[in-house]
C-alpha cells in the first residue's frame, strides 16, 4: 500500500523528468554500445577503419570529459533554470548525434561526439536535480529507484534499436539518436520548473567556487587515495563498452545461442555471410537485464552488508566475470561471464557514494559526494587509452594477420598489406585455403588474444585488494 501511495505522490514533472532521461539513455547506450565497432570496422563492412589506437584515444578523452563537466552544468543551470538549461542540452545533443553520422574523418567525429559529451554533461545533473526536488524523505528511495530502473531500461532499449538501425545503413544509427532527442524536446513543453533556491552571482563566480571546493578535495590526501583508488574499478568496468564488442566482434562464436533463439531469431540476431549471430551490442545488452532483474533483490540481500566490504566483494565478481572471457569463445560461456559481471556490478557500484558517505567529515558529506565523478572520469580516460593500445597490440585480429603472415613470410598481391581489413582477412583465407572460421580459429590458438582480459581483471582485483587494505590501515575504518 506504501509503494503504490508513493506512485502517485509522485508530481508531473517527476514523470516527465524520468521519461527524459529514458530517451537519453536509449540515445546514448544506442551510440556507445556500437561505437567501438563503428570506429574500427573496415570500410568495405560499413566502419570508418580507425586504428584501435585512435579508437581509444577518442573513447578515454571525450567520456572522461563527459564525467567532468556536469559539476559545471549544475552550476549554470542553478543559475539560468533547469528549463532553458535542458532546452540547450538536447539541441547540443541532437546536433553533436546528427553530425557524427554525417562525418568519416578522424577529427569531425572526434569533434561530433564531444559535442555530445557537452550537451550530455549538461543534461545529468539537472535531471538528478530534478528528480531530487520532486521526492521527499517518505518517498525518496523509491523515487530514487524508478530512476535508476529508468536508467536501465533506456539502456537496454537503446543497444536493440541500435542494432536494428544498422541492419540498415550506419547513418540510421545517429539519426535514430537525433529523433529519440527530439522526443525530449516535445516532452520540454509538459515540464515544469520545480521549486529550487534561487542562485546570484554570475557563471564567474560559480566557477570560482567550484574551483575553491575542488581545492578543499584534494587537501584530504586520504580521501583523494580513495578517488585514485577506485579509477582502477572504472577503468576495469568500462572495458564492457571498449573493448567487449569488438572482442566479441572478432572471436566469438555466437551461432551457437542464435540458433537456440528459435521465433525470436529475427528480434535479436542477425544473418552475416549466411550464418545467423547475435551482435556484441546485443551481448552486452545482458548485463543490463539482468541489473533490471535482480538489482532490488541484490540491494535488499546486502543492506546489512558494510559498504566497503560490499564493493571489495563486487570488484572481484565483477573481475572474475571480465576474466573469464580468457577462457572461452563460445557465445553461451561468454554470455554467463557477463551476468558474473553484473552480479558483481550491481553490489559494488551502487555503494560507492554510500562508502563516500561513512568516510567523508560530516559537515562535508554533500560536497565529498558531489566529487564521486572523479574516479568515473579517470577511468574512462585510463580505461580508454589502455583499451586501445592493449587490444591494438594482443587481440586485433587484423594486426595479429598482419604479423602471422610476416612471420610465416606468407606473400599477398603487394597492395595487400595496405589494403582495407576485411579486404585483406579474404585475401589471405584464399591464400591459406581456409575458411572464416578456421582462420580465426587458427589467428586465436597462435596468438591467444583473450590474454587482455588477464590484465583488466587484474586492475579489478588489485583494486579491490587495495581498498582493503585502504579501510582497515588507513582510515582504521570497519564500516
Amino acid at each position: 500500500m506504501s509503494f503504490n501511495k508513493d506512485i502517485r505522490n509522485f508530481p508531473r514533472t517527476f514523470w516527465i523528468a524520468n521519461t527524459m532521461e529514458l530517451f537519453e539513455r536509449w540515445a546514448y547506450y544506442g551510440m556507445f554500445t556500437v561505437l567501438s565497432i563503428y570506429l574500427t570496422d573496415p570500410v568495405s563492412k560499413g566502419g570508418l577503419g580507425f586504428t584501435q589506437e585512435q579508437r581509444g584515444i577518442m573513447q578515454g578523452v571525450v567520456t572522461g570529459i563527459l564525467y567532468l563537466l556536469p559539476v559545471i552544468g549544475g552550476a549554470i543551470a542553478d543559475r539560468f533554470g533547469f528549463r532553458k538549461v535542458l532546452l540547450a542540452a538536447f539541441v547540443t545533443l541532437i546536433s553533436g548525434y546528427f553530425a557524427m553520422g554525417q562525418f568519416h574523418q578522424y577529427a569531425p567525429v572526434f569533434a561530433a561526439f564531444l559535442i555530445i559529451a557537452v550537451g550530455g554533461a549538461i543534461f545529468k545533473p539537472i535531471i538528478v536535480g530534478t528528480v531530487a526536488k520532486t521526492t521527499n524523505k517518505s518517498n525518496e528511495t523509491v523515487g530514487f529507484g524508478i530512476f535508476y530502473m529508468i536508467v536501465n531500461i533506456g539502456g537496454f532499449i537503446g543497444p536493440w534499436a541500435a542494432s536494428k538501425m544498422r541492419d540498415i545503413n550506419w547513418q540510421y544509427v545517429f539519426m535514430m539518436c537525433a529523433a529519440v532527442i527530439g522526443i525530449n524536446l516535445i516532452l520540454l513543453f509538459f515540464y515544469r520548473e520545480p521549486q529550487r533556491k534561487a542562485q546570484t552571482g554570475s557563471i564567474g563566480k560559480a566557477l570560482k567556487e567550484i574551483v575553491s571546493n575542488t581545492v578543499a578535495i584534494f587537501i584530504d590526501l586520504k580521501f583523494v587515495f580513495f578517488l585514485l583508488i577506485i579509477v582502477g574499478f572504472w577503468t576495469m568496468y568500462m572495458q564492457l563498452f571498449f573493448t567487449v564488442p569488438i572482442f566479441i566482434a572478432q572471436w566469438v562464436d555466437t551461432t551457437v545461442i542464435y540458433n537456440k533463439l528459435g521465433i525470436l531469431q529475427p528480434v535479436f540476431g542477425y544473418v552475416e555471410e549466411n550464418k545467423g549471430i547475435i551482435r556484441p551490442e546485443m551481448m552486452i545488452n545482458i548485463p543490463a537485464l539482468t541489473i533490471i532483474l535482480f538489482q532490488l533483490i541484490i540491494s535488499s540481500f546486502l543492506k546489512r552488508t558494510r559498504p566497503v566490504s560490499s564493493i571489495i566483494g563486487g570488484i572481484f565478481v565483477t573481475a572474475i566475470g571480465l576474466g573469464q572471457l580468457y577462457f572461452h569463445t563460445s557465445g553461451w560461456l561468454i554470455a554467463l561471464s557477463l551476468v558474473i559481471f553484473a552480479f558483481g556490478e550491481m553490489a559494488s557500484s551502487p555503494r560507492i557514494q554510500e562508502y563516500i558517505s561513512t568516510i567523508a567529515p560530516r559537515e562535508k558529506v554533500a560536497l565529498y559526494m558531489g566529487y564521486s565523478f572523479l574516479p568515473i572520469s579517470g577511468g574512462n580516460f585510463l580505461g580508454g587509452l589502455l583499451s586501445g593500445n592493449l587490444y591494438g597490440s594482443l587481440s586485433d585480429k587484423y594486426n595479429l594477420l598482419r604479423g602471422y603472415l610476416a612471420e610465416n613470410n606468407i606473400q599477398l598481391p603487394a597492395d595487400a598489406r595496405t589494403t582495407d581489413d576485411a579486404l585483406l582477412f579474404n585475401q589471405s583465407m584464399e591464400k591459406l585455403n581456409l575458411s572464416s572460421t578456421d582462420l580465426t580459429q587458427l589467428l586465436y590458438q597462435t596468438y591467444q588474444p583473450g590474454k587482455i582480459w588477464l590484465i583488466f581483471a587484474g586492475i579489478g582485483l588489485a583494486t579491490g585488494v587495495l581498498l582493503f587494505i585502504y579501510n582497515r590501515f588507513v582510515l582504521n575504518n570497519n564500516r
